[in-house]
């Protein structure tokens, strides 16, 4: 048992260093994108955000939607039903709006997620007279230069679409949503300058006719999942995805312990289900963390009991929490560049995105297990059973 919790070490000790200097790479890469040029390309964008019930913050997330600083674009705001509470904020928003909105109703889903038919009728409304779609959710809230700068690069015909991803503020002190915010972290430095990249679907530009080319609609078909959807959709089509660190999307938080397990266990299902090889690697490599510093811990103990030496043995079992604490000082600083409006805000919780970093793989681990075991997910009140990436059964409305 000493002998393979040696290998465990060792091996944590170089995927710690690695990690370490690809963290230095992406605060690097923040520091370069927040001075970059926007650019000059402002073509004519559909925003598209799908909406359902009223969230906290929500009228001020969608009034963020509105008071950006580009110069021509309009916003499809979709929901499943018109007797939406949300529609009553949607309408008073609109008396106000600068950029024209448009409120779709799509109608109750069939065989695939709501969120993807409700995107599906917003996008087939905005079909004509717009070169791009942008696609944001309705609980985040980007800064007002967050559109150019998302559409900007698209001035690259051959990109596929440009992406970002968000980062959780917890909106009072409970712990269950600073877990929740630490846990999902480590997700935005999985995007890069490399070829590696997915869509994020509370923020991704594509242009209107990249989106028709790849057969977006038909990769929706059936599917729980916009964003890995087109994913798929651009990877088939050998469009690369671009990932804008300067656009992350604060997203405000609340949530108690069930709703923790139920965000994390559905991403994770998700993953399983859309991107296996990426849930078969995430899961090996927190396995490996867990079992290191488990199994250090185990042998500290029973090395107290029996009189031998012991304190070797639990500091380097602490090796691995070191290295990913130290992994989320490089996150949270880049964050702090790349998000300078909510710097005191980092500051101050800034426990979360170091301390319980340590303490992620294990709830990580835990999520991996659950997909082991079960398929079906529930997102904003709907369960869903997730049987392909082409093939949703709905269990309940």
């Amino acid at each position: 048992m000493l002998t393979l919790f040696y290998l465990l070490v060792v091996e944590q000790v170089l995927q710690g260093l690695h990690n370490l200097w690809d963290g230095l790479r992406w605060l690097h890469m923040a520091q370069r994108r927040t001075g970059s040029h926007t650019g000059f390309y402002t073509p004519r964008v559909a925003l598209i955000c799908p909406i359902k019930g009223v969230e906290p913050g929500l009228e001020q997330n969608l009034a963020a939607l509105t008071s950006f600083d580009y110069p021509d674009y309009e916003i499809f705001f979709a929901m499943a039903s018109g007797e939406d509470p949300a529609r009553k904020i949607l309408e008073k928003l609109a008396t106000s709006s600068k950029p024209r909105i448009h409120i779709v109703i799509a109608g109750r889903p069939e065989a695939c997620g709501e969120k993807v038919n409700n995107l599906r009728a917003a996008a087939q409304q905005a079909n004509e007279g717009y070169d791009v779609f942008v696609f944001a959710d309705s609980d985040g809230r980007p800064g007002r230069r967050w559109l150019a700068q998302l559409v900007a690069p698209l001035a690259d015909a051959k990109l596929g679409a440009v992406t970002t991803f968000r980062w959780f503020f917890r909106q009072g002190r409970g712990f269950w949503s600073a877990l929740a915010s630490a846990w999902n972290a480590p997700a935005a430095t999985y995007l890069g300058e490399h070829h590696n990249n997915f869509c994020w679907g509370g923020g991704t530009a594509i242009r209107r006719e990249r989106f028709e080319q790849a057969s977006v609609y038909e990769f929706w078909n059936g599917s729980v999942s916009d964003d890995l959807s087109l994913t798929a959709a651009l990877r088939r089509l050998g469009a690369p995805i671009l990932f804008a660190p300067e656009c992350l999307v604060p997203t405000v938080l609340d949530c108690d312990a069930s709703g923790l397990l139920e965000f994390t266990n559905r991403q994770i299902i998700i993953a399983r289900v859309y991107e296996s090889r990426l849930w078969t690697l995430g899961g090996f490599a927190h396995l490996l963390y867990c079992g290191a510093v488990l199994t250090g811990i185990g042998l500290y103990f029973a090395n107290l009991f029996t009189g031998a030496p012991a304190i070797h043995i639990l500091l380097l079992a602490m090796v691995p929490p070191v290295f990913s604490m130290a992994r989320g000082i490089l996150r949270l600083t880049a964050v702090m560049e790349l998000l300078p409006g909510w710097k005191s805000k980092l500051f101050a919780d800034g426990w979360i995105w170091t301390l319980l970093a340590a303490v992620v793989p294990f709830l990580a681990l835990w999520n991996t297990g659950v997909a082991l075991f079960t398929r079906e997910i529930r997102w904003r009140g709907i369960r869903y059973l997730l049987l392909s990436p082409g093939q949703t059964r709905i269990l309940n409305r």
